[in-house]
This record gives C-alpha cells, sequence and structure tokens, in this order.
C-alpha cells in the first residue's frame, strides 16, 4: 500500500515539475486518459447492474430536478441577452464591477443569475458573452472563477433538510458559500490584472448613466436584429442541448463514481484523506464523503450526512464540498467553454481557493459568538425536498426569479450610490462654490 501511494506521489511531481519533458508528459496524460476509459468500460461490462442503477440515478437527478429547474432560466436569459437588456445592466452596473471584480458591468448579469439559478449557469452565461465579445479573455476567466456557484434551494432543500435533516444548517452553509465566492472574485480581481478587453470602457465617468444604458441596449437590438420568434426559438433549441449535455455528464459521472466504489479504489484513496482529516482536526469517517465529493457533489453530501460524525465536521465538509462542486461540473464547465479561447486552469484554481474559504467560514461561522445555528427561523419553502411535481416547479422557478430580482436591484442601488459618489468627488470644486 505504502509503495502504491509513493510511486503516484513521484508520478505527480514527475508530471507537474520537470517542464522540459512537456513531450513525455503529453504521452503519458494521453496514455493515462486512454487506460482509465478502458479501465471503466470494462468495469461495466463486469458489474452491468450497478452501471445500470447509477445510470438510472444520474437520469432521475437530471429529470426530475435539474431540467425543470435550469431551463426556464436557460432559455430567459439567451432571450434576455438577445434583447439587449443585459448590454443595458452593463454599463448601468460597470461602476460596482469594475473595482470590485476588474470585470465589465455586463458581468453583474451572470453574477445575478449564477446567485439566483446555481451552476452551471454561470459558465454557459459567461461562455457566451466572451463568443459575443462582450468580454475579453481574461476578464472572462476571472469572471468565470466565482460566478458558478451553487443555487440557494439546493444548499438549503436538497442538502440541509433532504439529507443532513436539520434546516437550520442550511443558512450556515449557504452563507459561507456566498461569503467564499464573493472573498474569490474579490481575490481573482488580481489574476493577470494589466490585462483588461480594450473595448470595455469604463462607463461611470458618463454624465448620464441611466441614458447611457438605455443607447447601449437599443443598439445591442439592432445589431441583433432577430424578430423575436426566431430569437425565441434559438433560445430554446440552444438551451434544450445545454440541458442534454449537463443530464450526459450527470449521468456519466453518476455510473463512475459507483464503478470505483464497487472496484474499491475509493478505499485506496481513503489512506491520504484520512491523515489530511487528522491533520485537520476532523472525523475520518468522512473520508468516503470527501473522496465522492471531489468527483460528484451530491452524492459527497449525501455520505458526509449519513455519517457518524459530529455536526460541526459534517457541515466543514459539506461546505467544503459544495463549494468544490465536484469534477463533474468541472468536466461540464470545460465542455461549455471548449469553443472559446477560455482556459480551464484559472476555473479549477479557484475552486480550490473558493471550497477551502468555504470550509473555513463555516467553522468561522459556528464558532460562538458567530454562531448561526442558534434561533434560527427558515422560510417554509427552503424546507422543502425537490420533487419532480408540477407544483415544486412553478415554485422553485418563481423562487429563483424572485432571488435574480433582488441581486439585481440591490447591485443597482450600489452602483447608482457608487456612481454618484464618484461624480461628487470629480466634480471641479469652482464649480461647487458657484453653485
Amino acid at each position: 500500500m505504502h509503495l502504491t501511494w509513493i510511486t503516484f506521489l513521484l508520478l505527480v511531481l514527475v508530471f507537474i515539475f520537470i517542464p522540459k519533458w512537456n513531450n513525455y508528459r503529453s504521452l503519458l496524460l494521453n496514455a493515462m486518459l486512454a487506460a482509465s476509459t478502458i479501465f471503466i468500460t470494462v468495469s461495466m461490462v463486469l458489474f452491468p447492474q450497478e452501471a445500470f442503477e447509477a445510470s438510472l440515478h444520474g437520469f432521475d437527478i437530471w429529470w426530475n430536478i435539474v431540467f425543470p429547474a435550469l431551463l426556464p432560466f436557460f432559455i430567459m436569459a439567451q432571450i434576455l441577452i438577445g434583447l439587449g437588456i443585459v448590454h443595458m445592466m452593463g454599463v448601468f452596473l460597470e461602476p460596482i464591477m469594475r473595482p470590485l471584480f476588474n470585470v465589465p458591468g455586463v458581468g453583474s448579469f451572470v453574477l445575478a443569475m449564477g446567485l439566483a439559478s446555481g451552476f452551471p449557469l454561470g459558465a454557459i452565461l459567461t461562455a457566451d458573452m466572451r463568443r459575443k465579445q462582450m468580454l475579453g479573455k481574461i476578464e472572462a476567466e476571472r469572471l468565470l472563477s466565482f460566478v458558478n456557484t451553487a443555487d440557494p434551494l439546493f444548499m438549503f432543500g436538497a442538502v440541509a433538510v433532504g439529507m443532513i435533516g436539520v434546516p437550520e444548517t442550511g443558512i450556515l452553509i449557504a452563507s459561507a458559500h456566498y461569503l467564499s465566492t464573493i472573498s474569490v472574485g474579490l481575490i481573482m480581481r488580481f489574476y493577470q490584472k494589466n490585462k483588461t478587453y480594450i473595448a470595455s470602457e469604463s462607463l461611470s465617468r458618463q454624465k448620464n448613466i441611466l441614458y447611457r444604458s438605455l443607447q447601449e441596449m437599443s443598439e445591442a437590438r439592432k445589431k441583433d436584429g432577430r424578430p423575436m420568434g426566431q430569437l425565441m426559438g434559438d433560445a430554446i433549441k440552444k438551451s434544450i442541448e445545454t440541458m442534454l449535455l449537463i443530464g450526459g455528464f450527470i449521468i456519466l459521472f453518476s455510473v463512475i463514481i459507483r464503478i470505483l466504489t464497487v472496484v474499491g479504489l475509493v478505499k485506496h484513496f481513503s489512506v491520504l484523506i484520512n491523515f489530511l482529516l487528522n491533520l485537520l482536526g476532523l472525523d475520518t469517517g468522512l473520508a468516503p464523503a470527501v473522496i465522492s465529493g471531489l468527483l460528484e457533489i451530491d452524492l459527497g453530501c449525501q455520505f458526509a450526512a449519513s455519517s457518524h460524525a459530529p455536526m460541526q465536521d459534517i457541515l466543514i465538509v459539506t461546505g467544503f464540498i459544495v463549494a468544490w462542486s465536484g469534477v463533474s461540473v468541472h468536466a461540464q464547465v470545460a465542455s461549455i467553454i471548449s469553443d472559446t479561447d477560455l482556459s480551464i486552469l484559472p476555473y479549477i484554481w479557484a475552486r480550490g481557493i473558493h471550497s477551502v474559504l468555504a470550509g473555513l467560514y463555516t467553522y468561522l461561522l459556528i464558532a460562538k459568538p458567530f454562531s448561526l445555528l442558534e434561533n434560527i427561523t427558515i422560510p417554509a419553502f427552503y424546507q422543502t425536498l425537490p420533487s419532480s411535481e408540477l407544483s415544486f416547479w412553478w415554485l422553485r422557478t418563481a423562487h429563483m426569479s424572485y432571488q435574480l430580482i433582488f441581486f439585481v436591484i440591490t447591485l443597482a442601488f450600489i452602483s447608482v450610490f457608487i456612481f454618484g459618489i464618484n461624480k461628487l468627488r470629480n466634480t471641479p470644486k469652482r464649480q461647487i462654490n458657484n453653485s
């Protein structure tokens, strides 16, 4: 066992730290991918029942929860972009997005949609804006690093209520998740900070920002030029294609995780995870949850919730898993941006930072005197388990729409405030005295 781990670590060191072996690293990577694919394929043949049950489980999650929840937002996002609403928001919210996150104002729409709807909508909109040249390459990579988040209902309903069984833990998980999201955005603003897209001109200096935003919306609509019927048809077609892609990834990784569990590879990785958990003072019974969560978020949270570890440790590991979001989501993002010039590496690094910060914030929010687990009242809707019923689909869509409107209005008020402060600062003193 120890010899296996030493060999594995040596291969990782050679793969990462010897740049002059680029050709050999490429060959090694291709060989590893080919071997892994053959291994999974053969295992599916050897364990057909387990693979079939896992695929049904993944399909059930996609069809009953993911598809009805995200499809309306995918469609409306495409329509709003075509109508020029996003361009208008880009001008109006530039005063807050540029100073804080070093991205154009159009990133505010992606941020609001990501916070309200969850992954992978943030990645989809970021890639779409990059294709339309609304974002520069570096700006899009900065934005992608913090807008692809979990949605509130997943953290409250699916995790806190459905898995952990304690509704009050939802607000703690969500608070830590969003605090770490904003922190990652503030950190990633320094990613290649001197490289800014030339077309992204700061519009906060315009004399009339409201007029300028309406003018930008009109120009964007004229440039698009598609009739409303065609715009809606294109939005539906593109959204359904994206949903099928997401469903394929969910089913595939559900099967991969089940196969890895059946053949016993999860137990082998538990040795390293146990060491890290001991180092952090966390219960080692959470090792299966961490391993599963590294690959797929839902299974990781389920394993964490079903463990016999202390509640504090469960919440810290759950916060880590939700922020990391799993290789399944990373693969979805990589596929979504594959036809752009965006690199997936900044996003993966940001997910690592996000997961560490989420675990840290969870620990701090649990500790007194900041404990969020005492005297908390949770709205009834947040205590509802996700289901395939039509009433739940409608309530979820309505609730996510309210969240989107709330986030946009909040950002707008902050943007107007910052714009007013900047305008007062830039007003010449002589002009103030004359008035």
